[in-house]
């Protein structure tokens, strides 16, 4: 007799496992507790099996039945349920760890873990924010390039030009990263060169005009502003680092005593273990010097040199200086950025100063190619280095008191070869 929705609904359970059939083999298993479980009894190879198809009421009758019927309309093809239903659930899987977010995701995980924290939180910020509601839940082996397409060109309307050809990049990497472990056949990004308009080349203002400035520094002495932040605001020219390197400096990277700051460059890898020869060391000037510990009582018990307001155990914002300039009148986008100082190092401490390209190269930390094959060195040209550093802080304070624009620099930094870029 075929099971009725009253039939079921009045079965009661007993001390024991009952069995309620309907036909076709199914039946429905009433267990002591009162539960009521669809099955499926069917042979497959002269072997009898189950297959189970949930609980009542939530798959009702009706439903059972059609999971019935195509049980066993797969029995008639010669295909075993049980073993189709855990192929179907291994591939539902695998697309799941197969869409392009999962594997971009383990891309970032395993290939930007050795990257500056600045720049993976812009990669994954990136993807997050232009890529990923589009695309991340697709398989990454279904995406076509006109897909990875329209992605950019949203980025591109929105006047974003340099970002759309970074996530560009970012893409690419991630379907090379996918290709190689055999969960996508081809990058579609190759199929896009030309496709994105030109982007517009990086720029950071700055002055880099001996006789402007002191009129910059001077204003950047008068802006109100807190004492870690105008500390931070005069440390950035003596020592021209990038701005996050600066927002980020610890105390446990200085050394006051020896006049040395120690520290992973944003653009250099971190390596797995620490080593000397990962790091930069910037020379401080006696200026600098006498500015951190006035600043070390403050900020001293902090992990950073200059904490956020809100949080001590991270350092400020990102913004800080840059918020700093405008405030002391200074547009960042045409007159100077925090960045700017290292244009302005670079630029001053050769053509007033008369220091060597490649001694100034090494001190902003870029990658000087070298007969020996090594593009980075942290004690290389080192006695160079630490007279250029106290030299180019007493030139500073000289434009800033508004002293004489030239200067006289002593023969002995020219020790060592000459090299390029």
């Amino acid at each position: 007799m075929l099971l009725t929705e009253v039939a079921i609904r009045n079965v009661k359970p007993a001390g024991k496992t009952q069995r309620v059939w309907d036909s076709g083999g199914l039946y429905l298993e009433v267990t002591p507790g009162g539960s009521k479980l669809w099955r499926l009894k069917y042979r497959f190879d002269g072997k009898e099996n189950r297959l189970s198809f949930g609980r009542y009421p939530e798959v009702g009758l009706k439903d059972a039945r059609a999971r019935r019927d195509e049980a066993r309309k797969l029995l008639a093809d010669d295909v075993d349920p049980s073993a189709y239903r855990k192929a179907a659930k291994a591939a539902r899987l695998a697309n799941a760890a197969n869409t392009f977010e999962a594997v971009a995701r383990e891309w970032f995980e395993r290939m930007m873990s050795t990257k500056a924290t600045s720049h993976r939180e812009r990669v994954i910020a990136r993807l997050q924010n232009d890529i990923f509601p589009w695309l991340g839940k697709r398989p990454i082996a279904d995406i076509s390039a006109p897909e990875v397409l329209a992605c950019l060109r949203r980025i591109e309307d929105r006047g974003a030009r340099d970002t759309a050809h970074r996530a560009k990049q970012n893409c690419s990497q991630v379907f090379n990263y996918a290709v190689a472990c055999g969960r996508a056949q081809t990058n579609p990004t190759t199929f896009l060169s030309g496709a994105l308009a030109p982007a517009t080349p990086g720029h950071f203002a700055a002055v880099t005009n001996p006789a402007e400035v002191g009129p910059l520094l001077r204003a950047m002495d008068a802006v109100r502003v807190t004492f870690p932040v105008r500390c931070a605001l005069t440390i950035a020219p003596y020592v021209f680092c990038r701005p996050g390197e600066l927002r980020t400096m610890r105390w446990q990277d200085i050394d006051l005593n020896k006049g040395e700051w120690n520290y992973i460059p944003e653009k250099r890898e971190r390596d797995s273990v620490t080593s000397s020869s990962s790091l930069h060391m910037v020379p401080l000037a006696t200026q600098v010097i006498a500015i951190l510990r006035e600043l070390q009582p403050l900020t001293g018990r902090y992990g950073y040199v200059f904490p956020g307001v809100a949080d001590k155990t991270k350092p400020m914002s990102g913004g800080t200086v840059n918020a700093a300039l405008r405030r002391a009148g200074y547009s960042t986008r045409a007159q100077h950025t925090g960045h700017g100082f290292r244009a302005m190092a670079r630029t001053i401490l050769h053509e007033a100063l008369g220091f060597a390209p490649h001694v100034i190269e090494h001190q902003l930390a870029h990658r000087v190619p070298d007969p020996l094959g090594v593009a980075y060195n942290r004690t290389r040209f080192l006695p160079d280095r630490l007279r250029m550093m106290q030299q180019w802080a007493d030139y500073l304070d000289r434009l800033r008191d508004g002293g004489e624009i030239g200067a006289s620099v002593s023969p002995a930094v020219f020790v060592g070869s000459r090299e390029g870029r």
